[in-house]
């Protein structure tokens, strides 16, 4: 998926391998390194996530984002290594950090469902299956 600047312009692609990379990572408990190493690419700070839930969004989503805030908040600390809740949520931020933020849920599930399936594929290819 690429994602447009506000000049019109298009960001590069992140190859596959990096994705599964990306993935691996927060699999592996290392959420914040993930999203340094997303933000590197995307020319953004990182976001800050965090344990916590939104007063109205308590029991109606595992996970959510607050740009005034660039926090993510998550339902509990299981969320944290989730690969396609973070990734979703980290789109929405680098949506807003772009100046873009339509579109959003259906284009926030592609972009990660991309990191996952790019994943699965690397996986596959090491595995033999």
């Amino acid at each position: 998926m690429l994602l447009e600047l506000p000049d019109g312009k298009q960001m590069t692609e992140i190859d596959d391998l990096t994705k599964a990379q990306i993935v691996k990572m927060i699999l592996e408990k290392q959420t914040e390194k993930a999203l340094e190493k997303l933000s590197e690419f995307y020319h953004v700070t990182s976001p800050q996530i965090v344990v916590g839930t939104i007063k109205g969004k308590r029991r109606t989503v595992y996970a959510l984002y607050i740009p005034k805030e660039r926090k993510i908040y998550a339902l509990n600390s299981e969320i944290f290594f989730n690969p396609f809740v973070v990734l979703h949520e980290y789109y929405h931020h680098i949506r807003s950090k772009l100046g873009v933020h339509r579109g959003s849920e259906r284009n926030a599930n592609k972009f990660a469902q991309e990191f996952i399936d790019a994943y699965k594929k690397i996986v596959g290819m090491v595995d033999g299956t």
